[in-house]
């Protein structure tokens, strides 16, 4: 089974967005964006990735990818 692959690190250096400037303008804490963007979460609100696409001008697609190839933490 592969793995979904967390890319916010990318699209904020793309955007060249810090952390605390995505943090203050999503109205997520630093930590738990911390954690998106080295991707040790299991999970992520609609919410949040609909007001991170918003602040970022991107895609769901942009944030998220799936490597069939990697094996999931959870296997």
């Amino acid at each position: 089974m592969g793995k979904i692959i967390l890319r916010l690190d990318r699209v904020m250096a793309d955007r060249k967005m810090s952390l605390n400037e995505l943090s203050a303008k999503v109205g997520v804490s630093n930590v738990n964006l911390s954690k998106i963007k080295t991707g040790k979460v299991s999970a992520i609100r609609f919410s949040t990735l609909e007001a991170i696409c918003e602040t970022l001008e991107c895609q769901p697609g942009d944030i998220l990818e799936y490597d069939p190839s990697a094996a999931s933490d959870e296997e």
